[in-house]
Order: C-alpha cells, then sequence, then structure tokens
C-alpha cells in the first residue's frame, strides 16, 4: 500500500476536525433540548437517537471529504473480517463516546473520529462539545488542544519521582472504584481524578492532568484508535492489561481487552498495574 502523504493526512485531520465540531454541535442541540429517545441495544447498553443523528451525519461527511475511504462506526453495520481486510484505510467512529454520560446529563461525552491504515491509527479527533475542547493527532506530528485560549500542544506529565512518587489515576464516574484499584499495587501513593467517556480519560493523560487508566469491561476498537494516536503523540501511550499493542481490524470481532493508558514512559507501570499477573479474571 502506497503510505498516505503527510499534507494529505493533514488536510483530512482538519477535515475530521471540522465535522467533529458540527457534529458535536448537533449533539448539544439534541442534549440542551432534551430531544431524543434511548434505547437498549442487545448488549444492554444504551443508545440514543442521538448517537444514531450523529452516525448518519458524521458517516455523510465523511463520504464527501474522503469518497473512496470507507468508514467503520460503533453505530452502524459492522462487515466480517473477510471484507474489512481488503481496506487499506478506513475512518473509525464513535458519534457519542460515553452515551451512559449523555444520558446521565454530566457533559462528559465527545465525539470520536480515527483514520486507520495497515492496522494502524494514524488520525486521531477527539471533540468534547460540553467544554468546546478539540484534541487532534496526526502520527509523527505531535498532539494538540484547541479551545478558547487557542492552540496547545499536549505532552503526558513527567514525574519528578518516576518510580517512587504519586500517581494520579483517571477514575471513572460509573465504574465500581474497586474493580480497577484490586487490580493495582497497594504500595503506590495514588490519588484519583473523575471523568466520564474513555476518550476524555485519554486526553486527561494526554494534556498532564492524569498519569494513568485502567479500563476493566466491554469497549471496541472505536473507542480507543483516536486515543491512540493523541496519547501517543504526546509521550503515552494505550497498550492491553497484558502490556501488549491494540490490535485494530485484524480480529473478526472488534472488540477491546481491558486496556491501560499510561503517561510517563519513566514510570514502572508493570510494578504498578500487578494482579492482572496472578489474578488475570479478577
Amino acid at each position: 500500500m502506497n503510505v498516505t502523504p503527510t499534507k494529505q493526512l493533514h488536510e483530512w485531520l482538519e477535515g475530521a476536525a471540522c465535522i467533529a465540531q458540527q457534529a458535536g454541535d448537533l449533539i448539544m442541540e439534541l442534549y440542551e433540548e432534551q430531544a431524543y429517545a434511548t434505547y437498549e441495544k442487545a448488549d444492554q447498553s444504551p443508545v440514543t437517537s442521538a448517537d444514531l443523528a450523529a452516525h448518519r451525519f458524521i458517516l455523510q461527511r465523511l463520504e464527501e471529504l474522503t469518497p473512496d475511504i470507507p468508514v467503520l462506526s460503533e453505530e452502524g453495520a459492522h462487515l466480517a473480517l473477510e471484507e474489512r481486510q481488503k481496506w487499506p484505510r478506513y475512518w473509525l467512529i464513535d458519534p457519542i463516546d460515553g452515551t451512559q454520560e449523555f444520558v446521565a446529563r454530566s457533559g462528559d461525552f465527545t465525539v470520536v473520529i480515527a483514520l486507520v491504515e495497515q492496522h494502524q491509527p494514524t488520525l486521531g479527533v477527539i471533540y468534547w462539545p460540553a467544554g468546546d475542547k478539540l484534541y487532534v493527532a496526526q502520527r509523527g506530528a505531535g498532539a494538540y488542544r484547541r479551545d478558547i485560549n487557542g492552540e496547545q500542544r499536549l505532552a503526558v506529565r513527567k514525574l519528578e519521582q518516576p518510580t517512587t512518587g504519586p500517581v494520579t489515576l483517571a477514575i471513572s464516574r460509573r465504574q465500581p472504584r474497586e474493580r480497577v484499584l484490586q487490580r493495582m499495587s497497594p504500595e503506590r501513593q495514588l490519588s484519583t481524578v473523575p471523568a466520564g467517556s474513555c476518550s476524555l480519560k485519554a486526553c486527561l493523560i494526554a494534556e498532564g492532568q492524569a498519569d494513568c487508566f485502567l479500563r476493566v469491561g466491554p469497549t471496541g476498537e472505536w473507542d480507543t484508535a483516536a486515543a491512540d494516536v493523541i496519547v501517543g503523540e504526546a509521550g503515552g501511550s494505550i497498550v492491553s492489561e497484558h502490556f501488549k499493542p491494540l490490535t485494530y481490524n485484524e480480529e473478526d470481532e472488534l472488540g477491546n481487552p481491558n486496556f491501560l493508558i499510561l503517561g510517563d514512559s519513566a514510570v514502572p507501570w508493570q510494578e504498578i498495574f500487578i494482579r492482572h499477573q496472578t489474578h488475570p479474571e479478577a
């Protein structure tokens, strides 16, 4: 496969960023007017008519931006791996990451768009409509936050004492805390900062407001692809809880394993997240 020129990738990134913001405006209009219905998926997770409206909007706009690139959405049809493997590149989207937060009206939900090439996310866009903050990254070109104060390059927090100092854990508003804390070493001093969607927690780590996050439970590849680029370009990483890279478009199912989002690479994370080694199903 020919490598997409850097200039072309940048144009696609800017186009995707604009689409994410416009989708966010649509979502916020429905959110503020409470003009949406809530349904239950087969897996008992919630989906709303706002998710579906955002899905349709993003799909249409991406098809206008890049007519030859397929789009894979959490809320769309999921083709078999045999078909998906034919794609040299594709857009991977989550129209609303954090639907539970949307329904709970916490404001902690995002629009997520990523471009995946050769099983590797190369562009990432995360837009937080309630906070009007846009996070963008291009593989090899850095990660940035855009808000009312302008544009700022992102970098994970570097700990003064990476081997012994305290770390800040981004933690879910909805998951039981013990579900995560039982998998961590009790010997490391820990503080926590709550956040909603997985992508918002990733952004907290990319901008240095948190150092790590452990996700226990079902997620999809659309939950991590954009964050993979943004966190990686900010100096961090996303790995499975067994410290293996996440994969994209390589499995029949599109689910992720339990995963970690990590900041400062100088921290001995395998000494902090240790419980999976002895209790993999805990």
